[in-house]
């Protein structure tokens, strides 16, 4: 039993977008409570722009700053997939490769227990093996997700998937054993088509996944059995390794306040004062994530369909993607004009978590990026579902199946819609009739999902696998050289 109380040293080493850095981060703060000591890897401009550490966590979390390695393709301060246009992530991404041996010599010189890394760092898992230390595939990508992309051999194109054309992509896949419409559509594969085949500057992302999966020792997936427990009984099959599920990592109030600590948050009292004066749940709350910008004629017809659905509403928009964006997009002429008495349109960081968590939010109008589903089932809110790129798609296809979020309808093959395609989707969630099952879903999904101690399950049973882990194996070993 001593190895079930053994403190550990972990290293956390997640991809440069927030979107994995924050759950990231919040997840090792979780770790850290129970005793455990962190190391968190990133570049110096993002660790500056995370949260701080809470003071009580600060003998037990380490931020470990890396220069990132200058890529004459991205501006300059470029740290995260937010400070560039989609077509520069790739170099991002070569960037980050570049810390492949200052990694290295960290790992060596601090031979951690566990290695939790993303799904680009291809080449960290062998580095790890090497020293032998053993490595996490940290999913921030949930169940169904994963399940879709498939076994990692037909994923790195050792074996035949049978995925050649773009519609092969946009049927179930024929390793997934049940019913499911967890798939994207026509348009959102060819938006993604880089992730597959990769380019002539960079690994396709589908192979960095495959190279983690393949090569790491467990996968611990930002999932739980009370959500998706088809899907993770399906990667154990796939994959032929621990799936450990590490819950859906909700924001703790803490972890908010070191957010909002970090931040442009002495707005709040001028967001909170705009919603005080609204009904409860009259508003649409609209934000499509850190990343997601919309091309010119998507924000028109978006900015004219809420315009048209008469509803009170907070928008967070985009406007440009880092300094080496220029691509200029505005609002309709007048739009703010026309509706100053009902809505708000916001161009700057705003707290995501305080404006869900007001009563007079009634919908989340999103990109489906996973952190924001999970903080809209926190807090207990529908959603209207317009994802870009990525797992979005995947994501808003397992909200529709679960009836928990209404997507915009879009034309299959373009992704082209309409401005009352949106007000008709933001009607049916907000107040329609047939919106009362999201509406019902969402409650009794936040019921299950965020009972008080669910979480804490799962970090539980995480540590006390990885504690056991290396006994585990030297048992197997043993066994074997007595046989």
């Amino acid at each position: 039993m001593a190895d079930q109380y053994r403190k550990l040293h972990i290293v956390v080493f997640p991809w440069l977008a927030f979107g994995h850095m924050l759950p990231a981060l919040n997840f090792s703060f979780l770790i850290a409570r129970k005793g455990h000591k962190i190391s968190f890897l990133s570049t110096s401009r993002n660790i500056d722009r995370l949260p701080k550490l809470p003071p009580d966590l600060e003998k037990f979390v380490t931020f470990v700053e890396f220069s990132l390695p200058r890529n004459q393709n991205l501006p300059e301060n470029a740290e995260a997939a937010s400070d560039i246009p989609d077509e520069k992530v790739k170099y991002l991404q070569l960037a980050y490769d570049g810390l492949k041996e200052p990694i290295e010599e960290f790992l060596q010189k601090t031979s951690p227990d566990w290695v939790f890394h993303d799904y680009v760092p291809y080449w960290l898992p062998s580095i790890a093996s090497k020293l032998e230390i053993n490595t996490a595939f940290l999913s921030t990508f949930n169940a169904s997700t994963l399940g879709y992309l498939g076994p990692a051999s037909n994923l790195n194109g050792t074996e035949d998937s049978g995925r050649k054309k773009v519609e092969d992509f946009t049927v179930k896949p024929e390793w997934v054993p049940f019913h499911t419409a967890i798939y994207p559509k026509y348009f959102e594969v060819v938006r993604n088509a880089i992730a597959i085949t990769g380019s002539e500057e960079s690994v396709a992302d589908f192979y960095r996944c495959a190279c983690c999966i393949e090569s790491c020792d467990i996968i611990a997936v930002r999932s739980c059995f009370e959500f998706e427990p088809e899907w993770l009984k399906l990667l154990e099959e796939l994959h032929q390794k621990p799936i450990i599920p590490i819950g859906l990592i909700p924001i703790t109030d803490e972890f908010a306040t070191s957010i909002s600590n970090n931040t442009n948050a002495s707005n709040w009292s001028f967001i909170k004062e705009w919603l005080d004066k609204q009904k409860k749940g009259s508003v649409v709350y609209i934000s499509f994530g850190s990343e997601a910008k919309l091309n010119q004629a998507d924000l028109t017809e978006i900015a004219l369909g809420i315009e048209f659905s008469g509803f009170p509403f907070f928008w967070v928009l985009k406007m440009k993607r880092g300094d080496g964006d220029n691509d200029k997009i505005q609002l309709p002429h007048f739009f703010e004009d026309r509706t100053k008495d009902r809505g708000m349109v916001y161009t700057s960081w705003a707290p995501q978590l305080q404006i869900l968590n007001h009563e007079s939010v009634g919908g989340f109008f999103t990109h489906c990026g996973w952190s924001s589903i999970v903080e809209a089932l926190q807090f207990g809110k529908p959603m209207i579902l317009f994802p870009f790129a990525g797992d979005q798609p995947l994501n808003s296809r397992m909200l529709e199946e679960k009836k928990l979020g209404f997507p915009v309808p879009r034309d299959e093959f373009d992704g082209s819609f309409t401005m009352n395609s949106v007000s008709d989707s933001l009607k049916l969630i907000m107040t329609g009739e047939e919106g009362n099952i999201y509406r019902d879903r969402v409650r009794e999904m936040n019921r299950v999902l965020f009972d008080h101690g669910v979480q804490d399950h799962y970090v539980e049973n995480l540590l006390a696998f990885l504690q056991n882990y290396k006994k585990i194996q030297v048992g197997i070993s043993d066994q074997r050289q007595n046989s």
